[in-house]
Formats: C-alpha cells, sequence, structure tokens
C-alpha cells in the first residue's frame, strides 16, 4: 500500500490517499481518499502520477476541516463518498454502519462507528492502517461537550479499537501518526478521562425513605 498524507491549512487537518499496490505492471490501482479537507495540486498529482483509479471517498465525520475539498473533488472524479450521515457537503452518500466491510476494488475498509466527538464519527480499518478522525490522535481524544459524550466515545474506543489486537498504525484527522501500542500505554486523553471519572461523585438513593 501506498499512502499520501496531505496538510490542510483549512482547519490544521489531514488528508489521505491510500493506494493499493498494483499486482504486475498491468494489475490494478485502486485507491481511496480519506477525509477530504482539501483537494489540491499535490493530492491530484499523486493520483495521477500513479495512475490510480478512485474507488471512493471515506468521510470519517462531517465537519468542515475533514470534507471542505469534497466539492473539488467531486467535480474532477465521479466517485461515491462514504459515511454514516446520509449526505456530506450535499452529496448524497453510500450510508456506512458499525461492523461494515467494504469492497473498493483492491482495497478492503473495516468500519467501527465511535460517536462522542460528533454523532457521525466513524474509524476505518484498512489492513494495519487505521484512519481515526478525531476519535484518536496522538496522545488525545475526539473533544466532546458533555461527560456523557466522552464515556459513549471512551466505550466505543474501548471495546472496537484499542481491544484489536496487534500494534496497528493510527493515521489521525490531526498530528502526528501514532501506534496502537503507544496510544493504549500513553494517551494522556485517556488518563485524564479516568482521573476525571474517578472523581465524579456516586448517589445514592435509599428508596425506603421516600
Amino acid at each position: 500500500m501506498k499512502v499520501f498524507m496531505n496538510y490542510c491549512p483549512y482547519g490544521f487537518s489531514n488528508c489521505y490517499i491510500l493506494g493499493s499496490d498494483p499486482e504486475g505492471r498491468d494489475g490494478p490501482r485502486d485507491a481511496v481518499v480519506i477525509d477530504p479537507g482539501t483537494m489540491d495540486a499535490p493530492m491530484l498529482n499523486f493520483i495521477e502520477k500513479y495512475g490510480y483509479v478512485l474507488r471512493g471517498v471515506l468521510v470519517t465525520h462531517d465537519h468542515s476541516n475533514h470534507d471542505h475539498g469534497l466539492r473539488t473533488l467531486k467535480r474532477i472524479y465521479d466517485v461515491d463518498v462514504y459515511a454514516v450521515n446520509p449526505t456530506v457537503k450535499e452529496h448524497k452518500t453510500r450510508i456506512i454502519k458499525d461492523g461494515d466491510m467494504l469492497s473498493l476494488g483492491a482495497i478492503t475498509v473495516t468500519v467501527f462507528t465511535v460517536p462522542g466527538h460528533s454523532s457521525d464519527s466513524a474509524v476505518f480499518l484498512v489492513s494495519h492502517l487505521l484512519f481515526t478522525g478525531d476519535a484518536l490522535t496522538a496522545g488525545l481524544l475526539g473533544s466532546t461537550i458533555s461527560s456523557y459524550g466522552a464515556s459513549i466515545q471512551m466505550n466505543a474506543l474501548r471495546s472496537k479499537v484499542l481491544s484489536l489486537p496487534g500494534n496497528y498504525i493510527i493515521l489521525p484527522g490531526h498530528g502526528p501518526p501514532s501506534s496502537m501500542d503507544a496510544e493504549r500505554r500513553f494517551n494522556w486523553g485517556i488518563q485524564r478521562y479516568e482521573e476525571n471519572k474517578a472523581k465524579r461523585p456516586k448517589f445514592r438513593i435509599d428508596l425506603t425513605e421516600l
């Protein structure tokens, strides 16, 4: 697999193109775009240089800094968009749900939904690579607007992502790449979540006195 990571100044986010290795000189050259926060010359040059055929666009969540370039991309390429939401930037999507396995040419994608940072957040697993959007970054968790949202996100990450066997490479929506082992051991966001959880008061009501 070839991975092209492009920094998007709009929202300080990462955009990715993932391309399959051709099976011989005349084999398939399939690619997917993950979180097109921008669609600029470097991304177009990468696609055209290797002769890739785009098989899909994967959106981890519908925030502008992760899909701002979708309109430009769709003007150039006739390609399906895969997301939890039914529309992204006014484009109809192929709706995905937790546990889906997508066959996009030579690329197989497993979908994990991880609501919390947003209601439509998803993580995509391709081979040994995890595209985590904003749900999990190097040292941090996705921001949430409530402790309930933080709990929902943490439970989803633990049961679906952090529990995966193996040391996957994490390619987040912001910041540098990381590894699964590093985040299991050192993620400050997880540590802070546990500390805050321990501080929350526990309420007990004796119903016999009501």
